[in-house]
């Protein structure tokens, strides 16, 4: 099969990979409709992780059952059906509590595993023609029958839980005002998910003036940190901060004034911390689901190298603010978010800018990570 390989920094390829098969009675193989590029995937293909050449990417992923395992009970063939990032067994004592993203059984000797990214697990990604679900009664979410609503079906795999998730950790209630940081695909389906969630007022935090219009577009207020101290300009808009924060940028955050283009700007990686800490009023909450790694090979110096960052604890302290961390538990979200899709209750394919052929994955990577031609989020079509 065709499928999207890592070969270096800044380098994949559209390669033909053995063809996925059945290891255990309780995996299917799904013929891929729609695979997303995250922006998880660009650490990787920027260098900035220890991922290695030959990992097929991919860990946002749809399609249609095309096999099925021997003990799987609750799937046909032909349904259609979208994947958690997080590869989870569902009995082992972290699932069995919700927290399919931290799974203790499919990556031995670490808690979590997924799709095509290094250091979780052995599962092959997704950006390819087919994919193999172990698991699969508790990892395949079924879909409506048809094509309809498919880019919207296919965020359900990471990015609208993983937004809904930064809005559920910063515990955003109605009538409440929220800053999210970074209007990526992350960041909009954060604040998309804080004006589900009934927040009055919604600011959102970038430099890339594409995405602060997508933003705008939901009804956020876009500021543009190229411009000044966002905290400064959400307070002389509102006289005082906000009640509640979220983080959508992570450990490669970028100063003001540089590149938005991923591996060329100044980055200072304990930015978004600190300002979030400020602009959050005391007592409120943070949530956190930029992704922060304990290492990282491109680091802006040795702490950051070892994922330590200088952050204003006393502040938090003072403030008596209260964060949640760590990435998204999938199933806790995904089957209420595909029945708001269906219901016509939410639409979070807006944030899609492009749908690309598998073929045309290498310029896709490229253009998505210098954030031009208006690349905001991308869907590859096997």
């Amino acid at each position: 099969m065709r499928a999207v390989v890592y070969k270096g920094p800044f380098e994949v390829a559209v390669e033909n990979v053995p063809d996925p098969t059945i290891q255990h009675p309780n995996d299917v193989i799904v013929k891929i409709t729609s695979s997303c590029i995250c922006g998880s995937d660009l650490h990787m293909y920027e260098g900035r992780t220890a991922a290695e050449a030959g990992i097929v990417f991919g860990h946002e992923n749809m399609g249609v059952i095309q096999e099925l395992g021997s003990a799987v009970k609750n799937l046909s063939i032909g349904d259609r059906v979208v994947m958690p990032f997080n590869v989870a067994c569902g009995f082992c004592k972290n699932c069995q509590r919700g927290f399919t993203g931290f799974c203790t059984t499919v990556n031995p000797g670490f808690a979590g595993g997924a799709y095509g990214y290094v250091a979780m697990g052995p599962w092959v990604g997704g950006q390819a023609e087919y994919l193999q679900v172990p698991f699969a009664d508790f990892n395949c979410l079924t879909l409506p029958e048809g094509i309809e609503n498919e880019a919207d079906y296919a965020l359900l795999a990471d990015i609208f839980p993983t937004g809904y998730h930064g809005a559920e950790l910063a515990d955003v209630s109605p009538g409440e005002s929220v800053a999210v940081f970074g209007a990526g695909p992350v960041g909009l389906m954060a604040a998309y998910s804080s004006v589900i969630r009934g927040a009055a007022e919604v600011y959102a935090i970038d430099h890339v003036q594409e995405r602060l219009d997508k933003a705008a577009e939901i009804g956020a207020i876009p500021i543009n940190f190229d411009e000044g101290n966002p905290v400064d300009q959400i307070k002389d808009i509102r006289g005082d901060g906000v009640d509640k924060g979220i983080d959508a940028v992570g450990y490669q955050a970028a100063a003001a004034g540089s590149s938005a283009a991923g591996g060329e700007q100044e980055e200072v990686p304990n930015i978004v911390l600190n300002q979030i800490i400020d602009v959050v009023n005391p007592t409120g909450a943070l949530g956190i689901p930029g992704l922060y790694v304990p290492t990282d090979p491109g680091g802006v110096d040795e702490g950051a190298k070892r994922g330590a960052l200088s952050i204003n604890f006393g502040r938090l302290f003072e403030k008596g603010l209260r964060l949640g961390t760590g990435q998204c538990n999938v199933k806790k979200y995904n089957a209420y978010l595909r029945d708001m899709i269906t219901a016509g209750k939410a639409s979070p394919s807006f944030v899609v800018s492009h749908e690309v052929p598998l073929d045309d994955a290498v310029d896709a990577y490229d253009k998505f990570d210098k954030r031009i031609d208006g690349y905001t989020k991308v869907i590859l079509n096997p």
